[in-house]
């Protein structure tokens, strides 16, 4: 089978599409054939620096939708054909991908494959994001760092729906701005220097719930901005900065709080919670609560082109990779 993998580090010229042979399924596994990709930004941060890689030669992707090919040992529920998506903790960019049952969902009815590589980490994030760490509630505000990437076109909608009282984001350019505001956004602030803008937005409240996945100084300014007894929920360090540390003198006195959140790590710890979130998340998408537009395509030989793109910080939405020609 084909599959695109590197050797080394470095730009998205060290992927190589490579023969390798078929896997197949052990105790409580499946292969699946795949359909489409999803594209993330962990996959590039694998690829330039190494995040969450254990050796050498790596095959990124993290998301995966297709028809079960082979169920291992000791697998209940699922079967050969079947059409699901999956989350795997790497491994992806391949036309057979190996992945752990629990972490494999049928998909409900009406949802094609092409829309399903969409959701495994994209949707279940942002629901998490929102609702079981941030505790959004009704008439509250949000703002959102990167509006206008999958997690934040996701979450402008469900923050939306879920009565918000003013939902704003933040992006890098113009061009990002216009398509969050297609995808429930009030107001969006371009550039990371946004502090005034929100408390011009909230006549100074600030905000009751931030997302943020730049991590450094930009999650700094967003807990700058929180309101009084405001949240910020951290899921991601796309800056590459230090980690930093936050305690009394930030939180105490207006009753601050900061959370996290990664759904690899959940992945892990606690697969029926993921499950359990899955399912509700995925829901949104099927009743039309939420809709990701796929963006850009590309073939799975050229994944280095994805790269570039999502790299170059230009897109928005959802990119994929066609494992099935």
């Amino acid at each position: 089978m084909r599959a695109v993998e590197f050797h080394e580090y470095g730009t998205p010229d060290v992927l190589q599409l490579v023969q390798v042979e078929t896997p197949e399924p052990g105790p409580g596994q499946v292969t699946v054939d795949a359909a489409y990709v999803g594209v993330n930004f962990a996959d590039l941060k694998a690829r330039a620096e190494g995040y969450r890689v254990q050796s050498l030669p790596f095959r990124p992707g993290l998301e995966v939708s297709g028809r079960i090919r082979a169920v291992g040992d000791g697998v209940q529920g699922l079967r050969p054909g079947q059409e699901v998506a999956a989350l795997v903790g790497g491994g992806a960019y391949a036309e057979v991908v190996v992945a752990d049952a629990v972490t494999v969902f049928p998909l409900p009815e009406g949802l094609d494959l092409r829309t399903a590589a969409t959701l495994p980490t994209v949707v279940p994030t942002a629901y998490a994001l929102l609702h079981e760490v941030g505790r959004l509630r009704a008439g509250e505000s949000v703002l959102v760092q990167g509006a206008a990437g999958g997690i934040g076109t996701v979450a402008g909608q469900l923050a939306r729906a879920a009565g918000a009282g003013a939902v704003y984001g933040v992006v890098s350019s113009a061009a990002k701005a216009e398509h969050a505001l297609e995808h429930g956004y009030d107001e969006v602030f371009v550039g990371y220097a946004f502090a005034d803008d929100v408390r011009r937005a909230t006549d100074g409240k600030g905000v009751d719930l931030v997302l943020d996945p730049v991590g450094g100084d930009t999650l700094r300014r967003g807990l700058d901005a929180l309101a009084v007894f405001g949240r910020l929920v951290s899921f991601g360090n796309a800056s590459g900065a230090e980690p930093w540390h936050v305690g009394q003198p930030e939180l105490y006195a207006q009753g601050r709080s900061v959370g996290g959140f990664s759904i690899l790590g959940l992945a892990q710890s606690a697969p029926d919670e993921l499950r359990a979130l899955t399912e509700r998340a995925f829901r949104t998408v099927s009743d039309g609560t939420v809709s990701l537009p796929v963006t850009a395509e590309f073939p799975l030989a050229d994944a280095a082109e994805a790269h570039r793109l999502m790299g170059g910080r230009t897109s928005t939405g959802k990119l994929l990779l066609r494992a099935a020609d």
